[in-house]
């Protein structure tokens, strides 16, 4: 696994853990020579997780796009920065740089990078990584639900597996490069469960 892409907040979050675990992340990954793939921020748990992994000597590729580089304020000493045209070239062009992909806490646009990347190995469009740090318990409500939808049928039980659920991140990353995706020959006709 050469890059990781990280989702995660604009922002920082209400108390200064989300901060620290955003730091420790890009230490993690500069220490294990994984590139980091970001949104390209200057900002928020974006900006802390690439200026720890740039500090710690690691490279750091920022995709962006054009109308975002002024609001989200455009890293300027990443290693590389990538302008895109819009939100789904963004989100395409981390996803195919990417061998694995990482959540952070984050918001609405955090959560949709997640579904869109969760669904895509559900549906066999990759078979990369999936990572949760779950900082102070954030993501438990996400979990809950995912669990609630495999209870009530609408989510296979098997695609839970496509999921490396941790606190340390230097752990979730040495997890996730011990990932082998489940078969999902079985369920290939089974369009309502993804």
């Amino acid at each position: 696994m050469k890059r990781i892409a990280v989702y995660c907040g604009s922002s920082s979050g209400r108390t200064a853990l989300y901060e620290n675990e955003s730091t420790k992340l890009g230490k993690a990954l500069a220490e294990r020579d994984i590139e980091l793939i970001y949104g390209g921020g200057a900002v928020g748990m974006m900006g802390i997780t690439a200026n720890a992994a740039l500090s710690a000597g690691g490279r750091v590729t920022g995709v962006m796009p054009k109308m975002l580089q002024e609001r989200e304020i455009a890293h300027p000493m990443l290693t590389e920065l990538i302008i895109v045209d819009s939100m789904h070239e963004r989100k395409s062009k981390m996803a195919d740089l990417a061998d694995a992909f990482l959540i952070l806490p984050g918001g609405a646009g955090t959560m949709e990078e997640f579904f869109e990347v969760f669904t895509w190995a559900q549906l066999g469009i990759h078979k990369k990584s999936i990572g949760i740090l779950n900082v102070e318990d954030y993501y438990d409500p996400l979990l809950n639900m995912l669990d609630h939808m495999v209870r009530e049928g609408f989510l296979h039980e098997s695609y839970m597996a496509m999921l490396q659920i941790g606190t340390e991140s230097g752990k979730l990353i040495d997890t996730m490069q011990q990932y082998d995706p489940p078969s999902l020959q079985r369920y290939i006709n089974e369009p309502e469960e993804y």
